[in-house]
């Protein structure tokens, strides 16, 4: 079927929507939201989650996203279509405050941030981001947790019957993929919990991404820029910038963290373009100057980046609402390199600086402390992101409480996925001298029938081990280029005393998250108890000997990174209250 077919056909459906929704009103459209549940047998979370998964058409629709990149409108009609067929209009969106939230590295805490200093006004927060760690219901939260499964089961079936009786046999009026319902699903959640606000964070870029459906948010935000999805948004920071600069609106305040130059000339450009007034953001420590922020326990720079712009999107958005407690302003600043103009600098109020405090955000710089072994956390998965991991991971051991005696062993734990350079990746990574690299897929079993919201259909097995049996080559070949290190280059992160009988080639490639867990903690993690391994973890000979070496030392750190999916696969494990 012709495009122009198609949205004829999107055209009309939304006209006779439309026209329904002008003689019963808008309150009769979100009685859809408010449907209870059809009460089938099986209905349940898993068997919801099951039927979500079905629709996992993620590497398809970046495919034909690519095809269509030079209309994005495309992409926003066709959620328009799906949205009015959900029983909303785009102009019901409006009733939810929204704070829009894109970037490269850094937007979901930057959301997590926001939502929980929101949170501490006693404002009733929607929160809405991707992806999730263990279960799916992660992504939709009211007042920053995780819906229950019962909330999510209903509104699962509200939403994908009413989709299923609107659907026919073209291309153009089908089921959406998992993203885009799952943002619907958002929508109506928000709206039936009656929210004061969502914060609502971008998935893929911003101009194609089916949450830029939204007209009239509150205040919009771009946390740091960096390469990544490069099939998609392009290959240069400059082409990245453009399309992040998408979520600009008319009228619609946005504030920016500071960017490379390039990038940051294209975004101040496209909100010329789009009449959006952007503020660049001013550093943390000139709000607090000499103040108690910077004691909140932020991890790192980049950490204290998303927190100043949390700052401001959540002071702009109790502005335009009309509160008064937003801190007091300090001396005005110029306009830095007379690119963009800073936005305010003002005191933090108490509830700003607890709800920085406060704020939880799993598998970010996150440290696990359990007996012998400290696990490190962190979904790094771009350079940028990584070369922060690897400076908190640096700054975590350099600061750490030493054994009396024994050794200490250094363990990565690494995949990464997509069109991702996991040889660069790597690269940063090797200064950190790990005396055993263990590669498995995001799998946290090796079969996930048991556990719905880890189950992904847009690989297979085969697949991901192929790719990871390339991270190996990859370690590998950087280890033979150690002998003969670059001048310059950055200084390894020594500690001693080291095991003599080990070395950083040392790597293992496992099935699952399970089995390298195994293998690594030794049955030495209070909490992580599985059965007895199967002997085949042991059989390879670098297997073997480092058994002996992580049962002996006296303290084992495990760094966890890469993907975010790996990350999740991991806390699944290690915090088994978090899959209740």
């Amino acid at each position: 079927m012709s495009r122009a077919r198609c949205h004829l056909r999107a055209a009309l459906f939304l006209a006779e929507v439309s026209s329904r929704g002008a003689t019963t009103g808008v309150a009769a459209r979100r009685v859809l939201s408010a449907w209870p549940a059809p009460q089938e047998p099986g209905m349940e979370y898993q068997d919801a989650v099951r039927t979500l998964n079905t629709l996992q058409t993620n590497a398809n629709y970046l495919e034909q996203v690519k095809r269509q990149r030079g209309d994005p409108q495309t992409q926003l009609e066709a959620m328009r279509l799906y949205l009015a067929r959900s029983g909303l209009q785009v102009e019901d969106l409006d009733q939810l405050n929204i704070i829009h939230i894109t970037g490269t590295k850094g937007k979901g805490s930057t959301c997590a941030f926001t939502e929980r200093i929101l949170r501490s006004y006693g404002l009733k927060t929607g929160f809405f981001s991707s992806p999730h760690l263990v279960q799916v219901r992660e992504r939709i939260r009211i007042n920053g947790q995780p819906i229950s499964p019962e909330l999510f089961t209903k509104h699962f079936w509200c939403l994908y019957h009413r989709l299923e009786e609107t659907k026919d046999d073209s291309s153009c009026v089908s089921m959406p993929g998992y993203f885009r319902f799952l943002t619907l699903m958002a929508f109506h959640v928000f709206l039936q919990e009656k929210v004061d606000l969502a914060v609502m964070e971008v998935g893929i870029g911003g101009a194609y991404d089916c949450t830029n459906i939204v007209k009239k948010p509150v205040v919009c935000g771009v946390s740091s820029l960096g390469i990544d999805h490069t099939g998609l948004l392009g290959d240069t920071m400059e082409k990245i910038a453009w399309q992040k600069g998408g979520i600009f609106k008319s009228g619609v305040p946005a504030f920016t963290v500071l960017q490379p130059d390039g990038p940051l000339a294209v975004l101040r450009d496209r909100a010329q373009q789009i009449s959006c007034p952007l503020y660049l953001c001013p550093p943390l420590e000139a709000l607090e100057e000499g103040g108690p922020l910077l004691t909140l326990g932020l991890e790192g720079e980049h950490q204290q980046a998303n927190a100043a712009l949390a700052l401001q999107l959540a002071r702009c958005w109790l502005q335009q609402k009309g509160y008064r407690d937003t801190g007091e302003l300090k001396a005005s600043r110029p306009s830095l390199l007379g690119q963009l103009p800073l936005a305010p600098v003002f005191q933090p109020t108490s509830h700003m600086q607890h709800g920085l405090r406060d704020t939880e955000w799993p598998g970010r710089t996150q440290l696990l402390r359990r007996g012998p072994l400290t696990w490190y956390l962190d979904g790094a998965h771009t350079t940028s992101s990584m070369q922060a991991c690897v400076r908190w991971f640096r700054q975590a051991l350099q600061s750490r409480e030493r054994p009396g005696g024994g050794s200490e062993v250094r363990v990565l734990l690494f995949n990464s996925t997509g069109d991702r350079d996991s040889a660069a990746l790597l690269k940063l990574l090797q200064p950190c001298q790990f005396d055993y690299t263990v590669f498995c897929p995001n799998l946290t079993e090796v079969s996930s029938t048991d556990n719905a919201d880890q189950q992904n259909f847009t690989v297979t097995l085969d697949q991901v081990l192929l790719r990871c049996l390339a991270h190996q080559q990859h370690w590998s070949r950087l280890h033979e280029d150690q002998a003969s290190p670059e001048p310059g280059g950055p200084a390894p992160l020594l500690l001693a005393p080291r095991p003599a009988h080990t070395h950083s080639a040392s790597s293992l490639v496992f099935s699952c998250i399970s089995h390298a867990l195994q293998w690594i903690s030794q049955g030495r993690d209070p909490v992580f108890q599985p059965p007895s391994p199967p002997r085949v973890l042991f059989a390879h000979p670098v297997a073997g000997s480092g058994a002996v070496v992580l049962q002996e030392a006296a303290a084992i750190h495990v760094l966890v990174t890469g993907s975010l999916h790996l990350v999740g696969g991991v806390l699944k494990l290690l915090e088994p209250s978090l899959s209740q």
